[in-house]
């Protein structure tokens, strides 16, 4: 399967160097150079001599995504900071360029729940914090 993620910070790069060490063919795209680093971090070889491919680029720009595969992707997950950015990328990767599995890292638990709603998988870290907190006290806590 070839997984083109956007996003190289420490989400982004620990899906990466699972999928490459689970047998995938990955692709990174960021548009900071230096985020490579993060790739390379605890590994024996470098990423690309992993077999991983990483493309320096602004993922709102088409030429960028091209370059770094998605029109040969299998899934698609997309890891930015910012959740404009991340929803944006994703509904291109479906709509434009019919990758039927993609992943948005949504942090605002409203707007994740509403694009999941929409159809997008969608994962909210802020959200998963809310509902574990709830449960938590829901078990007795004080």
């Amino acid at each position: 399967m070839f997984v083109l993620i956007v996003g190289a910070g420490r989400v982004g790069s620990a899906v990466a160097k699972s999928a490459l060490a689970a047998g995938h063919e990955v692709s990174v795209l960021d548009e900071d150079p230096l985020s490579h680093e993060r790739l390379d971090a605890g590994q024996t070889q470098s990423w690309e001599d992993s077999g991983g491919q990483f493309t320096v680029g602004t993922a709102l720009e088409t030429d960028a995504l091209v370059q770094a595969g998605i029109e040969r992707a299998d899934a698609f997950i997309a890891s930015t900071a910012g959740d404009n950015t991340n929803l944006v990328i994703a509904q291109l990767a479906q709509k434009r360029f019919g990758v039927e599995k993609t992943i948005v890292r949504v942090m605002d638990p409203a707007r994740a729940d509403w694009y999941g709603e929409q159809g997008m998988q969608t994962i909210s870290p802020t959200k998963h914090a809310i509902e574990m907190f709830e449960r938590t006290l829901a078990g007795g806590g004080e």
